[in-house]
């Protein structure tokens, strides 16, 4: 890699040099050109100083013009060697080279100096020149020579008056030298841009080492060169290929820097049907990158356009960078912003939603800093509406939230009797809301939309909003309770809804609804387990607690034992009890309630069938085995492939329920 950079380096000096060649071969043809008409001028210049003399000698008769005369001759000499010396600087800054660049603009200064003190000289004199030959236009006793000898250098003194122009114009000394000071500029700034060392947080697990950036400064010398060619280019009025040549070089520079985060997600096409989780990824990458491309890079860049262009003014510094940032893909970054805003409304979006606004709300100083000024108006309108969009689009969320956990009310809980996910979901949901990473940031959207609608926030409303969710869960939970037609499975149903409720102690949102609501949960988990246990294993224990004389009685009620025993055992062998603790509560409860029941029966009626043949028939399980199938109760079934097939439905379930919000959102 750092081979071809060197290979495509000495490329791009010869290309220069050619070039650099090019010019100066173009410059001294001009010159060989302009060369005999300064020594035409060179040679009649004596015949002006000839005439002054001339004019000196004879001022006894022209009394009228005589004090003219006199103030003319100073001056002249003066123009004379300010021309000798303006000759002299041309050859200097033909001869000097670029690489020595104080010196080159040290003398370039003093040329254009000289040039403008020429011109004003010249200027003088030929005005009192003109009031000479109107003086002696006027005299009956002058003849046409002296007239002409007063006009000859007029005509000279106004040729040398345009050397400075003459020097502008193409194919002269100072129009090539201000060409040589562009491509100067221009090679500086490319040789010494070095792309930033962007380092991805998401991909690189050096990221916490450094968060991520290195830039590479110029030095301080290069710097200035820059500082001092802009100056005098400005002084010429070629100061705008400047700053075309700085935002190409410097935007096209952080592209390439930009490169390593691979931002082809900004690309994306995001529309109204599209799901926030689907893009769940892209936006958080979006957080990192934003942060990262901002602090890190856009930063040092400002302060860097801020260096070179320090004495020119505020004006172009911020009209440049904000033509480098625009032309870097700033807007790119806010309009994907702006996208996720309009994608459908389900609960991930309000997170991710939130998301976004906490990353705008930690770059504000930075975004005021560096997008403040006038220049700057394209992407202060965009990065106001984006945070307009989010502000709206996650209160509008986060008020709908009860409505859609009522709305799933009439769909069907689990045939199993576990928790349904969407009361998983809401739970974890509600604890995520009120967590230190999205409850101040939700706070403070409520507050600025409060405040857009001329309200005052209550603090009182973020925390009933999340105590409505949580009872119309109450509610949906009655009304699917009711939905089972098995009574047991119905308190299996509340027995594991309630556990899982107890099991939020300690959480966010357990602090919030209080202590006395996990009480109430304990205890009608602890009723509705009551409830079950009496109505699952009752009967059965009825059974072994009856009291047989017979041989035949006892047989009997051996197989109604086994088959109601079987019934049951089978109807539960697919029921599910979410909370590990609490399965082993309810089996060590079934095993200690029927277990000794069974062996005191077998151990007190058994012998009456031991020597019936078909005792087997009569009893069916041994303690051992009854034991161990009441301590398997409410373990999964998987079938052959059931593990990773169910592996894969459960990596589903979120997607499930968040679909189901989604569909109740899009209805309301």
């Amino acid at each position: 890699m750092a081979e071809m950079v060197g290979i495509k380096n000495i490329v791009a000096a010869r290309t220069l040099l050619n070039t650099s060649l090019e010019r100066s071969r173009a410059l001294a043809m001009e010159l060989d050109k302009t060369g005999p008409r300064l020594e035409q001028i060179k040679q009649r210049l004596p015949s002006l100083e000839a005439a002054v003399t001339f004019m000196r000698m004879r001022k006894c008769s022209f009394v009228a013009v005589r004090d003219q005369i006199d103030g003319v001759i100073g001056p002249a000499s003066a123009v004379l060697n300010v021309f000798y010396a303006v000759r002299e600087l041309e050859k200097s800054l033909l001869s000097e080279a670029l690489s020595n660049l104080f010196n080159y603009l040290s003398i370039m200064k003093q040329l254009e100096e000289a040039m403008k003190f020429l011109a004003d000289n010249c200027r003088l004199i030929i005005q009192w020149l003109e009031g000479i030959l109107e003086a002696l236009e006027g005299n009956p006793d002058i003849d046409d020579q002296y007239i002409l000898n007063v006009k000859r250098p007029i005509r000279i003194l106004q040729e040398l008056q345009d050397t400075d122009v003459r020097a502008r114009l193409k194919g002269g000394v100072l129009f090539e030298a201000l060409g040589k000071l562009e491509t100067e500029f221009k090679r500086l700034l490319t040789k010494n841009t070095v792309p930033f060392a962007l380092i991805d947080s998401s991909s690189s697990s050096q990221a916490k080492q450094a968060n991520c950036i290195a830039p590479s400064l110029m030095p301080v010398g290069v710097i200035q060169k820059l500082q001092a060619i802009i100056h005098r280019l400005k002084a010429n009025g070629r100061f705008e290929n400047c700053i075309s040549v700085y935002v190409e070089v410097r935007s096209s520079n952080i592209t390439t820097s930009l490169q390593v985060l691979d931002l082809e997600y900004l690309e994306n096409s995001i529309t109204e049907f599209d799901d926030a989780h689907d893009i769940e990824g892209s936006i958080d990458n979006w957080c990192k990158h934003l942060v990262l491309v901002v602090k890190n890079l856009f930063e040092p860049e400002y302060k860097f356009c801020s260096d070179v262009f320090d004495k020119i003014g505020s004006d172009v510094r911020m009209s440049c960078f904000a033509k480098v940032a625009a032309q870097s893909g700033i807007h790119s970054f806010l309009q994907f912003g702006k996208n996720v805003t309009e994608c459908k409304k389900d609960p991930i979006k309000l997170l991710k939603l939130l998301d976004i606004f906490a990353v705008l709300d930690n770059l504000r100083v930075e975004f005021n800093c560096l997008f403040g000024g006038e220049a700057y108006g394209e992407i202060q309108s965009l990065t106001r509406y984006v945070i307009k969009r989010v502000v709206n689009g996650a209160c509008e969320i986060f008020w709908e939230l009860p409505l859609q956990v009522e709305l799933q009310r009439k769909t069907s809980p689990p045939s199993n009797g576990s928790v349904p996910q969407l009361v998983s979901f809401v739970t974890d949901y509600c604890n995520q809301l009120l967590g230190d990473k999205y409850k101040p940031t939700l706070t403070q959207v409520l507050v600025i939309h409060h405040s857009w609608k001329q309200e005052k926030y209550q603090e009182r409303v973020f925390a009933s909003q999340v105590y409505n969710i949580i009872k119309e869960i109450a509610l949906n939970l009655d009304a699917w309770s009711s939905a089972h037609h098995d009574i047991t499975l119905s308190y299996l149903f509340m027995m594991n809804n309630h556990s899982h409720f107890c099991k939020l102690k300690g959480t966010k949102l357990g602090e919030m609804m209080g202590k006395s609501w996990l009480r109430s949960h304990e205890q009608y988990k602890d009723y509705y387990a009551g409830l079950y246990m009496r109505e699952s294993w009752g009967k059965l224990l009825l059974l072994l607690n009856q009291k047989s004389n017979t041989r035949e009685v006892i047989k009997k009620r051996l197989r109604a034992f086994n088959e109601a025993f079987d019934c049951v055992y089978k109807k539960q062998s697919n029921w599910v009890v979410n909370d590990q603790s609490l399965k082993e509560t309810i089996c060590k409860l079934v095993v200690q309630a029927l277990v000794p029941a069974y062996r005191n029966y077998l151990k007190s009626y058994g012998v009456l069938t031991e020597e019936d043949v078909s005792a087997s028939k009569h009893v069916k399980y041994s303690v051992l085995s009854f034991e161990n199938m009441l301590s398997s109760l409410f373990e999964p079934k998987l079938t052959k492939y059931g593990s990773s097939r169910q592996l894969h439905f459960i990596g589903k379930i979120k997607d499930v329920v968040t679909n189901q919000f989604h569909l109740m959102l899009t209805a309301i």
